[in-house]
């Protein structure tokens, strides 16, 4: 399982959903589909239902995923399929530890339905034939799917990102080290397992091989600059990020009048208020798009954003991202009625600059006192 703290679905059919959980398909799916059926000598009828059996034994996969993280307390929201596992949307982001169970649940289930299927063959065959079918599935459906969720399993666990392996083993180096430096060394162990594989896949002409080389190459940097992201965030609250310095618009200005502050300022975002109390929202988008709808003279109350988000400033910031990105790109940081800060995408990104160089130098200067001291 993939996890993201949002999921863009562009490209993908929506199924329904299962359990509360949204359930996308991802059009690479359907690339396997006809793969499958154009480069079997199966009839379409068996790829048909062989297709069907490879899809449940990816949802299976994820129900795996899903199961463990709800005894955790963590819900899946969202699940986009890809043939080899599920990319999820969580409620919130498992810590390294708990993250070691969670990615082991999808290929262990994996494995328990290979096994399953395996006693039920050799209920029907005998041993011989069963170890004879497996060295030919092509002639039998239940051992093209033993093979496949066998198939299934395995690949999801090497020990690279955004497979289940790369999760586990960070989660497994995590019980001896910081978190921190548990993700910067199974990163390392990814990217080497995906040039590895690259490299194998060029020389011995499996160049399929060299995709999925590629493929994890790139998910393991993403999978490390978001888990990099989530540690840097770790025990921050909002009022630590929030912007405290900033402009309002009064619920009669114009759209001119807003445009005016727009170019005055960096500011993006103006909470609109009404006295002391604060009534919409007028973003950027808005303010540009009823300039040019109806014109400078038109209210800010009738372009604003009423339902704007309101975020709590000792609530998480690590909880806070997710709702932000749904919103747009700002929230009106209130303690009851009381405006005290703005959050937006901008400020957020330059607080991670700043606490990630903070960090950094401070563990610079441990390592450096540890070799003073070691001297």
């Amino acid at each position: 399982m993939m996890d993201q703290e949002n999921i863009n679905s562009s490209g993908t059919l929506y199924l329904g959903t299962l359990a509360g959980v949204s359930i996308h398909l991802h059009f690479t799916f359907v690339i396997l589909f006809v793969v499958l059926l154009f480069s079997s000598t199966g009839t379409p009828v068996e790829q048909g239902l062989y297709m069907a059996a490879l899809f449940l034994s990816v949802v299976a996969h994820e129900v795996g995923h899903a199961l463990m993280s709800h005894r955790f307390g963590i819900h899946t929201l969202e699940v986009i399929m890809f043939p080899v596992g599920g990319v999820a949307r969580l409620s919130r982001q498992p810590t390294s530890r708990l993250e070691l169970w969670i990615s082991l649940a999808g290929p262990s289930t994996n494995f328990l339905i290979a096994v399953a299927l395996t006693l039920v063959q050799i209920q029907r065959l005998g041993w011989d034939k069963t170890a004879e079918s497996l060295r030919t599935p092509d002639a039998d459906l239940l051992s093209k799917c033993i093979l496949a969720n066998t198939s299934l399993a395995i690949f999801n666990l090497l020990p690279a990102f955004p497979m289940d392996g790369g999760k586990a083993l960070r989660g497994f180096l995590s019980l001896f080290r910081s978190e921190r430096d548990a993700s910067r060394l199974a990163y390392l162990i990814g990217r080497t397992v995906a040039i590895a594989l690259g490299l194998v896949g060029l020389f011995a002409g499996y160049y399929l091989l060299t995709v999925v080389a590629v493929f994890v190459y790139f998910g393991a940097a993403q999978d490390n600059a978001a888990k990099l992201g989530r540690t840097l965030l770790a025990g921050v609250q909002v009022r630590e990020a929030m912007v405290t310095e900033f402009d309002t618009l009064p619920h009669g200005a114009t759209i001119g009048d807003a445009a005016k502050k727009l170019l005055a300022t960096s500011q993006q975002d103006f909470p609109v208020v009404s006295g002391e109390q604060v009534v919409g929202l007028l973003s950027r988008n808005l303010l540009l798009g009823s300039m040019a709808e109806d014109g400078p003279d038109t209210y800010v109350a009738g372009a604003m954003n009423r339902e704007f988000l309101r975020l709590p400033p000792e609530s998480e910031l690590m909880d806070a991202l997710p709702l932000l990105s749904d919103s747009g790109a700002c929230g009106l940081v209130m303690d009851g009625e009381t405006l005290l800060g703005l959050l937006t995408t901008e400020n957020l990104a330059e607080f991670l600059v700043l606490r990630r160089i903070g960090i950094e130098s401070k563990q610079l200067a441990k390592d450096d006192q540890e070799s003073v001291d070691q001297d």
